[in-house]
């Protein structure tokens, strides 16, 4: 039916680096088509980011551009609610709550707080501890049915489940409990420099991965240096991780499958395939850069696009917020 309530998907960025290609192919190209189906929340999630210390003038110019990004994406600010996490405060008002609902040893059982303390010996602060919670409160307040997520957030969102549950079975029945989004499969995009391992914005070899802003002539650069074989034919196989990958990315921007790919470059060398495989993602990234260049030189668009997305945001977020204070039992004005 035209009017059947769409289910809530939620999807978060942090802005500390500019995504890369392996984000984009990945995740960020299907985000603007999950709005034909799904009611869509998207979120620069500034209040995750100080976990670690952050420059404050960076930190500012990054937020603005990631929300630049998204919007350059095709995620329309009039059909979608994209927004700043930290320009609605009850996502800080419930992460408080939800604290007191969450056992210790579930929040100390989290891996990727191991993981980031060794990173970050010397600044393990409470809320690098609490940031699952942050999480969970991101979800809960918008009553997400699905929340996209990869490998190393699926023990994050069990938890929002947990503290859901734990919440509901207290006071009745408050907030939907949020399953992970399986949507249109991305490419899955290994590193330029070792593709045995994943593309990612922090890894520390700038060869290693391409950036959503980086220009035409690096990305050809990188593409040139990186890692293959020596066999110097173009096909899918096992011991060819770096012809793998080249193909991966040229299926995933061109549309052609690995067999076209293979009777396309039969009979040409590494040097002519790279080139292509260049020249494929530079004209799949230009018209989100053209984009990006124009949004991010108009300001006051994006401030007013951002502040109709917390308004937006805010008028769901209260509604829970307030339910959830009410079973609580915070005397309300």
């Amino acid at each position: 039916m035209e009017n059947e309530k769409k289910s809530v998907v939620l999807s978060c960025i942090q802005p500390t680096a500019v995504p890369t290609l392996g984000n984009y192919l990945g995740a960020l190209k299907n985000w603007k088509y999950m709005s034909e189906d799904y009611e869509c929340y998207y979120a620069v999630a500034d209040l995750h980011a100080i976990t670690v210390r952050q420059e404050p003038a960076k930190l500012r110019k990054q937020t603005m551009e990631m929300y630049a990004l998204l919007i350059a994406l095709g995620l329309d600010p009039e059909k979608n609610v994209v927004f700043v996490q930290s320009h609605v405060p009850e996502h800080s008002q419930l992460s408080w709550i939800l604290n007191c609902y969450t056992q210790f040893g579930e929040a100390s059982r989290m891996t990727q707080f191991k993981d980031k303390s060794q990173k970050h010996a010397d600044n393990i602060n409470v809320g690098l501890f609490d940031y699952p919670v942050l999480m969970a409160a991101d979800i809960l307040l918008y009553q997400a049915d699905f929340v996209p997520i990869g490998a190393d957030q699926k023990q994050h969102l069990e938890l929002s489940r947990n503290i859901a549950d734990r919440f509901n079975q207290v006071y009745s029945p408050t907030f939907v409990v949020p399953e992970p989004f399986f949507g249109k499969v991305g490419a899955k995009v290994m590193s330029l420099q070792d593709p045995t391992k994943k593309m990612s914005k922090s890894d520390t070899n700038p060869k290693a991965s391409i950036g959503m802003l980086d220009t035409p002539d690096m990305i050809v650069k990188k593409f040139k240096s990186a890692v293959t074989d020596s066999e110097a034919k173009v096909y899918y196989g096992d011991g060819k991780d770096g012809i793998n990958n080249l193909m991966t990315i040229y299926s995933a921007c061109t549309g052609l499958d690995y067999a076209a790919i293979e009777k396309e470059f039969d009979g040409k060398g590494y040097g002519d395939f790279k080139a292509a495989v260049a020249e494929s993602v530079v004209d799949s990234l230009r018209p989100i850069q053209d984009e990006f260049n124009h949004l991010i030189n108009d300001k006051a668009y994006l401030e007013q696009c951002a502040k109709m997305g917390s308004e937006k945001a805010s008028y769901t977020a209260r509604k829970t917020l307030r339910k959830v204070m009410k079973k609580v039992g915070f005397w309300q004005v």
